[in-house]
């Protein structure tokens, strides 16, 4: 494998990462998402499990108040993480980043039902926005190439999706 330091494409999925690299040190290790970035295929949607998964152990079980600290603070952090990691790197929003998925799913479950079944459409429909980029989220992803450009991206996919899940809500799909 080539140095990881040298000029890289812009393109997200054409730059190889090894795990030796992305393990070596701690923002690496934030910015991978533990190394669930480092999966293939889709690692957004491998992140976004392990969002669910550390979401299920440990931050939802958490008050309110001490989730939204955390969600805050894992917010900072990644700014700081995916924004060092991805100039180390060459390419600013590297596809095995996914400490973005992480928290703005965390955001998403904090506010979704808490029924399996109203988390997992809530996961289906964090993918889908984080996929599909409605405006303007395209517009904040294409153009904030930093760290706080990661991470805002995915949290304002996770405004869409709290959004259609209210609807949900409102309209008794979960009851």
């Amino acid at each position: 494998m080539p140095d990881i330091h040298q000029t890289r494409p812009a393109s997200k999925t054409r730059v190889a990462v090894a795990p030796a690299w992305a393990f070596g040190a701690v923002h690496r290790i934030i910015a991978f998402g533990l190394g669930s970035g480092l999966l293939r295929p889709a690692p957004g949607t491998w992140g976004t499990l392990l969002g669910w998964l550390l979401w299920a152990v440990a931050v939802g079980r958490l008050p309110d108040p001490y989730i939204a600290a955390i969600i805050l603070a894992a917010f900072a952090l990644g700014c700081w993480a995916c924004g060092k990691t991805g100039r180390e790197m060459g390419v600013p929003d590297h596809g095995g980043m996914v400490w973005d998925e992480i928290v703005a799913f965390w955001l998403v479950l904090w506010l979704t039902p808490s029924s399996l079944i109203a988390q997992a459409v809530a996961f289906a429909v964090f993918r889908g926005f984080d996929i599909i980029k409605p405006p303007p989220v395209r517009y904040f992803d294409a153009r904030l190439k930093n760290g706080f450009g990661v991470m805002w991206d995915d949290i304002l996919a996770a405004a869409y999706s709290l959004l259609l899940m209210a609807v949900f809500v409102r309209l008794g799909v979960f009851a």
